[in-house]
């Protein structure tokens, strides 16, 4: 069972190869989303070392950094690494 935590964005590292896939207007389109109606979805991170890894939830991580937030929802998962 998936339990939401509130972490601090500065913990959470993203992969080279997943911030390759940033687009910088749907992210702001999101930023202008989450000012309106907040986080109603949370990001999917796994535990490594003392941080996090992102799986899923991007866009709305880089959009909640873009607006200056110093938190997030997320779920911790056990997922394998690749």
């Amino acid at each position: 069972m998936l339990v939401k935590q509130s972490l601090s964005i500065s913990d959470i590292r993203v992969p080279a190869k997943r911030g390759k896939t940033l687009d910088a207007a749907r992210r702001d389109l999101l930023a202008e989303d989450l000012i309106e109606h907040g986080q109603t979805t949370p990001i999917q991170v796994r535990s490594e070392g003392s941080g996090y890894i992102l799986i899923e939830g991007l866009h709305r991580l880089e959009a909640l950094r873009l607006l200056g937030e110093i938190r997030i929802d997320a779920y911790l998962v056990r997922a394998r690494q690749h």
